[in-house]
Order: C-alpha cells, then sequence, then structure tokens
C-alpha cells in the first residue's frame, strides 16, 4: 500500500527557557541558559542543588484550580503544551472526525511528585494507608493523553509510550506510523516530564549522573566540553500536531514541515551506559534515514541526544561520523539540552520542535557552554558552539536515547 504523507501543523512547547513555543525559540536561538538553583525544596543535603525548572508558570493561568489538584505537574505541563499545539494548527473541532484524531503521548517516568508525596505522607503517619483517591490516576504516565483527549473529545488511539529519555521520540514515531497507515487523520503527539524532585534528583546522583557544578549552574551543561560532567535534569512538555497532508492542505493548514520518517534500535549493551562505539546509535540513524527514503548527504541539521555525560556525547559523534562520513563535517549539529537541560521523557519532542523551528527560520540553535576542547571529539564537526548559525536547513534529524539502550531518530523535511 501507499503511505500517506504526514505534516506537522502546530506546535506548542513549555520549557526552561520558555513557556510558548516563540519564547522557546528566542530563548533558543539567543543561546539562553535554563539552569538556576532549586526553589522546589531544600537542597542543602543534596550533591546537586540546580536544575532547570520551569520559570514563572502559573498552572491556574491555564487550567481551572480543582482540575489542577487532579493531576500531576508531568500532566499539567502536557495539556498547556497540547493545548497551545491545538490552537497553533487552527484545527476546527467542530468540524474534525474526532474518531480519526488519537493522542500519542511520550513520558519515561511520569508522576514521580505524586508518588513521593503519598509515600512520604504514608511514612509520616500510624500506618493506616490514607491514600488520597486521586493517587494512581495522577501518577500513572497514560494520564496526560488520556487527559488531552478527555478534554477535546478525541476519540481515536489514545496511549503513552515509555522508553525512558527516548519516550517521546517513540511516541512522535508511532504517531507517524498510525497516520501513514490510515489510521488517523490528525495525531496530537509529544512528551512531559515533571522530575525536579526530591526523588528524581537523589535517584540521579545516586547513579552520579548529574552535573555537579553547583558553583555555576548556568555553565553546567556543556555537551562536548572536555569538562562537562554530567546532565542537568529539566522539566517540561512539547507537543506536535501531525496531520495527514491532504487533510491539512484542504483545510488550508499552516505546514511547518513534513515529518519523513524515523528509526528505532536497541544498544543491547548497558542499563545505563552507551555502547562506547555507538553501535545502536549508528544503527537508528541509518534506520530512519532507510525509513525516509534519504541518504546522508541530504541531512543539514542534527539535534543530537547530546546529554554532556563523558561517555554518551562521544559515542554519539562517532556514531554520525561513521553514518555520515565526509559528509558529517558539512553538516550543523548541535545539543539544546546546553540550554534546556534534559526534559527525560519530554526531550524528543522538545529538540524535534527545535529542529522544525531551525528549517522555518533558516538558523541553527547553538551548544552553550563550550570553552574546553575534547581531544575525543573530531574538531572537523560543527557543533555549533556558543552562538547560532544561519543555514538554509532542508532535513533536520533529532536523536534521542534512554537508559535501557533505548534509540530513537526523527527526521524532518521542508515542504515541497
Amino acid at each position: 500500500m501507499e503511505l500517506k504523507r504526514v505534516v506537522v501543523t502546530g506546535l506548542g512547547a513549555l520549557t526552561p527557557i520558555g513557556n510558548t513555543k516563540d519564547k522557546y525559540w528566542d530563548g533558543l536561538i539567543s543561546g539562553k541558559s535554563g539552569a538556576a538553583p532549586i526553589t522546589y525544596y531544600d537542597t542543602e543535603k543534596f550533591k546537586t542543588k540546580f536544575a532547570c525548572e520551569l520559570k514563572d508558570f502559573n498552572v491556574t493561568d491555564f487550567i481551572d484550580r480543582k482540575e489542577a489538584r487532579r493531576m500531576d505537574k508531568f500532566a499539567q505541563y502536557a495539556m498547556v503544551a497540547a493545548d497551545e499545539a491545538i490552537a497553533d494548527s487552527k484545527l476546527d473541532l467542530d468540524k474534525v472526525n474526532k474518531l480519526r484524531v488519537g493522542v500519542i503521548w511520550g513520558a519515561g517516568i511520569g508522576g514521580l511528585e505524586t508518588f513521593q508525596e503519598e509515600v512520604l505522607n504514608f511514612a509520616k503517619g500510624d500506618g493506616t494507608p490514607r491514600f488520597n483517591p486521586f493517587f494512581i490516576p495522577k501518577m500513572i504516565a497514560d494520564i496526560a493523553p488520556g487527559n488531552i483527549s478527555i478534554k477535546h473529545g478525541f476519540m481515536g488511539p489514545n496511549y503513552t509510550t515509555v522508553s525512558a529519555c527516548a519516550s517521546s521520540a517513540n511516541a512522535m514515531f508511532d504517531a507517524l506510523n498510525s497516520i501513514r497507515l490510515g489510521h488517523t487523520d490528525v495525531v496530537v503527539t509529544g512528551g512531559s516530564e515533571a522530575a525536579v524532585t526530591i526523588a528524581g534528583m537523589g535517584g540521579f546522583n545516586a547513579m552520579h549522573a548529574l552535573s555537579t557544578r553547583n558553583e555555576s549552574p548556568e555553565t553546567a551543561s556543556r555537551p562536548f566540553d572536555g569538562t562537562r560532567d554530567g546532565f542537568v535534569l529539566g522539566e517540561g512538555a512539547g507537543a506536535l500536531v501531525l496531520e495527514e497532508y491532504e487533510h491539512a492542505k484542504a483545510r488550508g493548514a499552516k505546514i511547518y514541515a513534513e515529518f519523513v520518517g524515523g528509526g528505532l534500535s536497541s544498544d543491547a549493551h548497558h542499563m545505563t551506559a552507551p555502547h562506547p562505539e555507538g553501535i545502536g546509535v549508528i544503527a537508528v540513524m541509518k534506520n530512519c534515514l532507510e525509513n525516509a527514503g534519504l541518504k546522508p548527504e541530504d541531512v543539514d541539521h542534527i539535534n543530537t541526544h547530546g546529554t554532556s555525560t563523558p561517555l554518551g556525547d562521544v559515542a554519539e559523534l562517532k556514531a554520525i561520523s561513521k553514518v555520515f562520513g565526509t559528509h558529517a563535517k558539512h553538516i550543523n549539529i548541535n545539543s539544546t539540552k546546553s540550554m534546556t537541560g534534559h526534559l527525560l521523557g519530554a526531550a524528543g519532542a522538545i529538540e524535534a520542535i527545535s529542529t522544525i523551528l531551525a528549517m522555518e527560520n533558516g538558523i541553527v540553535p547553538p551548544t552553550i557552554n563550550h570553552t574546553t576542547v575534547d581531544e575525543n571529539i573530531d574538531p572537523e564537526l560543527n557543533l555549533t558552539l556558543n552562538k547560532a548559525q544561519k543555514r538554509d536547513v532542508k532535513v533536520a534529524m533529532s536523536n534521542t536515547f534512554g537508559f535501557g539502550g533505548h534509540n530513537a531518530c526523527v527526521l524532518f523535511k521542508k515542504i515541497d
């Protein structure tokens, strides 16, 4: 059967450097750091005392107070980003066939703060299990797309993908295939995460995964830099409205880009560490190019997973050099995690949005905080260091990888 074409017609972003799609883009281009001391709890006894929290965000500006209390932060963030993307798409919700509109979402952890609070409250009590009746509905990872579909009446496929930090890229790929195969006309997709909590920070610190650059948090996320010492945890959400091309064209929708392909693979190597030679990453990028029907030399820009960990950054860049060969040095490579921190299950969505906006605006956001050369990284690669670079981006790729060896890659193209 002939696969249907899929396009992006709506975007929504809630990030540590901007609470809308436009403000997020402005933050990216200006090289803004979202990292700052944590305000949510007392960090005195924690190794890492900073993160990329949302700034100036009040959920009741968007969601009724009573409803918001029934949602964990990760679900609140999902609702806000999805509503922006739906409004941006200008879908007529009174005319669209809601049986053919789905919501496929990504979350690596889900309601961590809700789980933490309920367990701590139980521990303070007399042993009687007095749990909030909304404990389970607030905590479960699938509740975010459930809430989005309930609000808008979308009755197509509705579920959450969970593959750690690759979760929202997995969701986007599933959404792409749902439309390609004719099962849906429209899918709201993306991801959200809210893990800047006692449990989240404590757990990642115990793994020695986080930067401990407490004296200079704004420069702590430094992908590809020789002095990087771990990632910076972020929070927020990214949402995309995907639509079958003819459906979008018939209603005169603005089209940001065509979603031309995706790829998946597994490292099959280690629970948390990447394969040192990046064999799973090589496979996922090759799979993505093949799925899109494109050649390596077609790619202009790659937003890497680039978390600012000593092992991961080197392995990913080695893989890029192997897949793209001599063309690798002609690609604008970057890591927007240098600004947003690592949004875990939401990373794939907000980074895909960055690649799409890079195509629309003809400029690639920088990798900030680079001061020291890493001798293990090919100096000929253009890592878009410290300053945005103008570039006519016709094809852009975004990589996301998760604990467990999960690799996902998505590819967008300027619409013909």
